[in-house]
Protein backbone atom coordinates (compact mmCIF):
# COMPACT_ATOMS: atom_id res chain seq x y z
CA UNK A 1 0.00 0.00 0.00
CA UNK A 2 2.76 2.45 1.18
CA UNK A 3 4.18 1.78 -2.86
CA UNK A 4 1.34 2.80 -4.17
CA UNK A 5 0.73 5.94 -2.05
CA UNK A 6 5.01 6.61 -2.90
CA UNK A 7 4.30 6.45 -6.81
CA UNK A 8 0.86 8.63 -6.53
CA UNK A 9 3.18 11.00 -4.57
CA UNK A 10 5.92 11.07 -7.21
CA UNK A 11 3.54 11.67 -10.29
CA UNK A 12 1.94 14.86 -8.81
CA UNK A 13 5.15 16.12 -7.97
CA UNK A 14 6.39 15.39 -11.28
CA UNK A 15 2.94 16.93 -12.15
CA UNK A 16 3.33 19.92 -10.45
CA UNK A 17 7.09 20.71 -11.40
CA UNK A 18 6.13 20.17 -14.98
CA UNK A 19 3.59 23.06 -14.85
CA UNK A 20 5.78 25.43 -13.22
CA UNK A 21 8.54 24.67 -15.73
CA UNK A 22 5.64 25.44 -18.79
CA UNK A 23 4.44 28.44 -16.79
CA UNK A 24 8.45 29.66 -16.51
CA UNK A 25 8.69 29.16 -20.42
CA UNK A 26 5.45 30.91 -21.19
CA UNK A 27 6.50 33.67 -19.54
CA UNK A 28 10.15 34.14 -20.81
CA UNK A 29 8.23 33.89 -24.44
CA UNK A 30 5.41 36.60 -23.27
CA UNK A 31 8.42 39.16 -22.08
CA UNK A 32 10.50 38.34 -25.05
CA UNK A 33 7.94 39.69 -26.97
CA UNK A 34 6.59 42.53 -25.02
CA UNK A 35 10.48 43.62 -24.29
CA UNK A 36 11.47 42.82 -28.52
CA UNK A 37 14.53 40.37 -26.92
CA UNK A 38 15.85 36.64 -27.17
CA UNK A 39 14.58 33.95 -24.71
CA UNK A 40 18.48 34.09 -23.54
CA UNK A 41 18.13 37.64 -22.83
CA UNK A 42 14.96 37.09 -20.98
CA UNK A 43 16.25 34.52 -19.08
CA UNK A 44 20.01 36.43 -18.41
CA UNK A 45 17.38 39.66 -17.62
CA UNK A 46 15.43 36.87 -14.91
CA UNK A 47 19.10 35.66 -13.41
CA UNK A 48 20.39 39.12 -12.64
CA UNK A 49 17.07 39.58 -10.94
CA UNK A 50 17.99 37.22 -8.51
CA UNK A 51 21.16 37.61 -8.09
CA UNK A 52 20.46 41.38 -7.05
CA UNK A 53 17.37 39.81 -4.90
CA UNK A 54 18.12 41.01 -1.10
CA UNK A 55 18.81 44.43 -2.52
CA UNK A 56 15.54 45.02 -4.94
CA UNK A 57 13.35 43.81 -2.95
CA UNK A 58 11.37 46.36 -1.04
CA UNK A 59 10.55 46.60 2.59
CA UNK A 60 7.31 44.19 2.75
CA UNK A 61 9.64 41.67 0.57
CA UNK A 62 7.70 42.61 -2.85
CA UNK A 63 9.93 42.89 -6.02
CA UNK A 64 9.58 46.08 -7.62
CA UNK A 65 7.14 47.36 -10.52
CA UNK A 66 9.84 47.95 -13.23
CA UNK A 67 12.18 45.18 -15.27
CA UNK A 68 14.93 47.29 -17.36
CA UNK A 69 17.06 45.84 -20.21
CA UNK A 70 20.40 46.93 -20.49
CA UNK A 71 21.10 47.65 -24.33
Amino acid sequence: MAEVFEQLFRRQRMAICDRKEMELEAAIEILAEVFGIGNSEVKEMISSRFQAGGEAKQEDGRWPQELWVEA
